[in-house]
This record gives structure tokens, C-alpha cells and sequence, in this order.
């Protein structure tokens, strides 16, 4: 059952702890929005132009992992890490060649391997790490808080996504 409550985590500093509560929240009803899908459903695209649902979930993958890097590694990604990441940076074409063909339990381990590790290393922060600020090269400052805001919201915004092509399949099948 999924809990409805943000609170503080065990383990973590008091604000990582809820962080990490809202994380965990987020990844909660994106799974229960997934769960039982079929291979062919989470390849399923509406039209030419659309993202399947299993580029989709890749995505979200992609996000937590390049701001793993970026908030605790202090880099972008390199090379080797681009070319095994790109369909799922970019979606689009490329995601629609190359990500698809995959049970739904390839998704999952890959969201489960990537939380696995940020939860450990959210346990080794303090919260004034979250406050620790950059520039982007165009002088727009950023902190590590809003990084890992934005893994939770790109990950609901693409939840939205996954309804509304779950949505499609429901009509295709009538």
C-alpha cells in the first residue's frame, strides 16, 4: 500500500530523509502504474512520432543516473556513458530504434539498480550538501536540491505520459 505521508527517512539527515520520502513515493506510483505490463504494451507507440512506454521508463532511468553523477561525482557524462545513454537522453527516433524488445522486468531492474545506488549515496550526505550551488557555463546558478527535485518531477511528468498511453492502448483494443 502506498504511503501518503512525507516524512522523515531513517538513516538519512532530516531534509534528504524527506527527499528521499518523496522519491520514494514518486517511484511507488510510477510502479504500480506499470506493473503487469506486457512486452508489446511497453513497446506500444501510437504514432511515428510518440515515445513507447518502455522509452519511457528507460528515460526516468537515465535521469536519476546522469544526476548521480552530477551531484555527487561532480561531472557530466563521459563518452563511454553518453554512447550507452543517448536513446534514452533523447527519446525521439533514436529511443524509438533502439529501446524496445525488453520485458517489463528489464526496466524494473534497471530503476531498482539506479535508486539502489542514490540511496546510498543520499546516506552519506549531510543536508548542507543539498545547498551546495554551481553555475551552468551560461551563469545560471543551480544547487544540488534542485537536481534532485527535478529527478522527481521529470519522473511525474513522464508518469503523465505513461497514463496517457496506457490510455491509447485501453481505445486500441475496443
Amino acid at each position: 500500500m502506498i504511503d501518503y505521508r512525507i516524512k522523515h527517512v531513517k538513516g538519512y539527515d532530516e531534509k534528504i530523509g524527506e527527499l528521499v520520502s518523496m522519491l520514494e513515493h514518486a517511484r511507488s506510483v510510477t510502479l504500480k502504474d506499470v506493473a503487469g505490463l506486457t512486452q508489446n504494451e511497453l513497446d506500444f507507440l501510437p504514432d511515428e512520432n510518440s515515445n513507447s512506454i518502455g522509452s519511457l521508463l528507460k528515460h526516468i532511468a537515465f535521469v536519476e543516473y546522469v544526476h548521480q553523477i552530477i551531484t555527487f561525482e561532480n561531472r557530466d557524462l563521459n563518452d563511454e556513458e553518453y554512447s550507452k545513454w543517448a536513446a534514452a537522453y533523447e527519446l525521439g527516433e533514436k529511443a524509438r530504434n533502439e529501446i524496445n524488445h525488453h520485458p517489463l522486468e528489464f526496466y524494473l531492474e534497471e530503476l531498482s539498480a539506479i535508486r539502489e545506488k542514490t540511496l546510498i549515496l543520499l546516506a552519506s550526505k549531510q543536508d548542507s550538501w543539498l545547498y551546495e550551488e554551481g553555475k551552468w557555463n551560461n551563469g545560471v546558478p543551480f544547487n544540488n536540491y534542485w537536481f534532485w527535485y527535478h529527478v522527481m518531477e521529470d519522473e511525474i511528468s513522464h508518469r503523465g505520459q505513461i497514463r496517457v498511453l496506457k490510455r491509447q492502448l485501453a481505445v486500441q483494443r475496443c
